[in-house]
């Protein structure tokens, strides 16, 4: 089985340092990455970013991380990136990236997302020129999301992870207003996710949601926001490919015999 911790939303600030190192520094003996869905700062300055640093470097796991729109807030997300990166994160917009554990290939396919809602209630690209961005950035983001993950479908991966800090699905925002879910998530991500094929997506930033959820093609999907797990991070396990496969061989030659 892979473990595959996972959090997203812990707004660190200089008085935050050394918070969740000591919970971070058991990840070696109970998961294989650590997933970061994005606000991982609290305003998105690099100063705040270093915090964030010092908490992952050198854990032992591999760490892949998103950023949220608070580490967009100070507009120099790059600079926010670059910082985690020289800590030893892989950063994603829009890409993918390969982690190993043992002989184990983790692949997670990363992106921000942005809003627009969901199905039957969501933004539409008309009329004025800041609404039509809206959605297209929206889309832009969605489009990187299932490029990284048909890139992913191609590297030989054991499993293949979405990670965004926006909801692909409006589930995991029940116990959110309903009035703002536009501003949550977006059924382009679930789109995204669907047909580019995973087999877990997890996000944040609903910090009042609910953990659980699934997209309409059965891929599961986990709000990791901190304020939603009530911890340090989450572990979930899933099943390798050669596991499944290994199990399913099993279950011919059970029947054979049988």
């Amino acid at each position: 089985m892979i473990r595959v911790a996972a959090v997203g939303d812990i707004h660190m600030g200089p008085e935050s340092q050394g918070t969740l190192r000591p919970s971070f520094e058991t990840l070696p003996r109970c998961a294989d990455v650590l997933l970061l869905a994005g606000d991982l700062t609290r305003h998105g300055t690099p100063e705040e970013a270093a915090v964030v640093a010092r908490e992952i470097k050198d854990l032992g796991v591999p760490v892949v991380a998103v950023l949220g729109n608070h580490d967009h807030h100070d507009e120099r997300p790059e600079e926010v990136a670059a910082i985690l990166r020289d800590a030893g994160a892989h950063v994603l917009e829009g890409q993918a990236a390969v982690v190993s554990a043992g002989d184990t290939r983790i692949g997670v396919a990363g992106t921000k997302g942005f809003g627009g809602g969901f199905v039957g209630r969501c933004a539409g690209e008309f009329g004025e020129p800041l609404m039509k961005e809206f959605v297209r950035y929206s889309r832009r983001c969605a489009d990187g999301l299932h490029s990284a993950l048909k890139d992913l479908a191609d590297w030989n991966c054991d499993v293949r992870i979405a990670l965004t800090h926006f909801s692909p699905v409006p589930d995991t925002l029940a116990g959110e207003p309903p009035e703002i879910y536009p501003f949550l998530g977006s059924y382009l991500l679930a789109e995204a996710i669907d047909t580019a094929g995973a087999d877990l997506a997890v996000h944040g930033h609903a910090h009042a949601g609910s953990e659980h959820g699934m997209t309409s093609g059965g891929v599961r999907v986990r709000n990791v926001a901190q304020p939603v797990i009530g911890q340090a991070f989450h572990v979930y396990r899933l099943p390798a490919a050669r596991d499944a496969q290994t199990q399913t061989q099993a279950q011919r030659e059970a029947q054979t015999q049988a």
